[in-house]
Parts: structure tokens; sequence; C-alpha cells
């Protein structure tokens, strides 16, 4: 088998089979491979890349029918291993994200690229982090209306002195890689933004830190030094964060189809659906269902094999 190669110049467009976990065992990647061959792709090359605590094989292959039929014959062959699988899963890149273009890299925040729910840091200081975080895990799996369950929320922070923001800023805990994942990304001139049901006050210096090329989140409502329980202006929801990535996509000349989100809760779907590829990292069962990549491991810096960078 190939191992080393480059894209060509054949008229079939190459996508990339990339395959993680904590292990990939021979039968795993040889499952795969079949796979492909099976669904007519014909593979290029094979690249093992390295990874902090996970394992990723990634195949590019040349494929003259359509993405989702790739998609299809890989999930199958993944899902008849069953337990043999270990955990492990594989994602068909588009050809797009191979491209030697500027990419955009749009991620939402809370249980995303930091570990914690934001709201429910807050809601504890008022005694309240359970009754939030209920209401939170409902709306993440789109059993409620996300505008509706923020303002409901919100309503818990009222009376909470302005102190209690870098209080929990401080306490705030980015995902595993997610800090090497933007500095790849921003390395390699590529752009990275966020955009958060949560709030921008919280937001503003961790997007500071990070260097991030842009950040949108709510904005709490604050009066003499005192959380009013409410949002200021426009809710950041479902169809913002879609809105979002095609707008700072434009801004920057950067197309669509070299775009790629990643979230876990339902209002993150339209995002996801938005870009060229939308991962679920340890998502919710119906984004998961919804998404081209499911990433379950805690690692978010696997996000940057799914590109070319």
């Amino acid at each position: 088998m190939p191992t080393s190669g480059s894209l060509g110049n054949t008229a079939a467009p190459h996508f990339s089979v990339v395959s993680y976990g904590r292990e990939l065992s021979d039968a795993y990647l040889a499952a795969i491979q079949q796979a492909v061959g099976v669904a007519g792709a014909r593979i290029l090359e094979l690249e093992n890349a390295p990874g902090d605590g996970y394992a990723v094989t990634k195949l590019l292959v040349e494929y003259d029918g359509g993405i989702e039929t790739l998609r299809m014959a890989v999930t199958a062959a993944a899902a008849a291993l069953g337990e043999a699988a270990q955990g492990a899963a594989s994602a068909v890149v588009p050809s797009s994200l191979l491209e030697p273009a500027r990419k955009l890299l749009v991620m939402d925040v809370d249980s995303t690229l930091i570990k914690q729910e934001v709201i429910e840091l807050l809601a504890a200081h008022a005694g309240r982090e359970a009754e939030v975080a209920a209401v939170t895990e409902a709306a993440m799996r789109g059993e409620l209306d996300f505008t509706q369950s923020l303002h409901q929320r919100v309503k818990a922070l009222a009376g909470l002195p302005e102190s209690v923001i870098s209080e929990v800023g401080a306490r705030i805990e980015l995902s595993d890689g997610a800090e090497a994942l933007v500095k790849e990304f921003l390395a390699a001139g590529h752009a990275v933004a966020v955009v958060s049901g949560g709030f921008s006050q919280v937001l503003a210096p961790l997007a500071e830190r990070l260097q991030l090329t842009h950040a949108r989140a709510n904005l709490l409502g604050i009066v003499d030094g005192v959380l009013t329980g409410s949002v200021d202006g426009p809710v950041v929801d479902r169809a913002a964060k879609a809105r979002s990535l095609r707008e700072w996509a434009a801004g920057m000349g950067i197309k669509d189809r070299h775009t790629i989100a990643v979230g876990d809760g339902a209002n993150d779907l339209d995002m996801l659906a938005a870009a060229a590829l939308g991962v679920a990292f340890n998502a919710k069962p119906a984004v998961q269902a919804a998404a081209d990549a499911v990433l379950n491991l805690p690692n978010l810096d696997v996000v940057q094999h799914f590109v070319k960078l």
C-alpha cells in the first residue's frame, strides 16, 4: 500500500478518511481500508499522525462517488466491528478542506473549548446550580427553546455582584488539547473564532489570551455593579451561530467550503450544518446523529487532523 504521494492531477476528487481513538487496532484499520476499497475508492497515501494520548491514521483516497456514500461505507464497517472497535471512530473529510487555502475554524465555547458550562458556575454563587444545570441539559438536548431557556437561567443570577464574573473566569479550564489546536491553526495562517450562548464578559479575557480571530457571546445585564438577571441585546442562538460563521468567513474572503465547526449542543446544529465539516465533540445524541464527524475523545486537538494545515 502507498505510504506517501501527492494529490496528483487526476480528475477524481480526493477525500481524507481519518481514524482516531485511544488505540487503533489492526482489525479496525483493516476494516476501514477494506470498506474504502469496496466502495470503489483508491488509497493514495497512508499517514500515522502523532497525538497526545490518542492515535490517528489518515488515508488520502481518490473517489469518483459522493462523500455521503463513502461515509456510509466507513460507518457501516466500524459498526460491524462492534466492541472490537474499542472506541475508535473515523471521519470522511471533504476535498475542500485538503485544498491549500486559508480556512476558518469556529467553535462553541461551553463544554467544547472549555470543560465547564459558565452559567452553571455563575449560578453556583446564587445557590441554584442544580436548577440551572437541569435547564441547560434540556436545552442542549434540544428539548427547550434555547432563547427562552437562557432568559430563564439568567434570571437566577439576578442580584449577584459583578465580581463573580472574574471569580468564575479564574475557574475556567480549557478542554484538553484546545490551546494546542488554536495555536496550530493560527500558526498555519488560518482563522479561529468562537461563538457562544454564554457571556462576553467571561469570554473576552479568554479570547484575548488565545489570540482568537473573532469571538461572540451574549452580554450580561449589569447595573451599578450588580447582575440584573437579564441579557442585553439579541441572544446568540443557533441561527446566530450559523450567521456568525458565514459573516466571518465572508469578511475574511474565506469560502464556506473551507470552514469547519465544532460543537456539542442542539444550539450548534445550524453552525455545524453551515460548515464544510461539522464536528460533534462529546455531544448530545441528536447532535452526533446530525454531524459529519463524531469525536468522543476528550482531546479537542484531534480536530487539527481533519484539515490540511
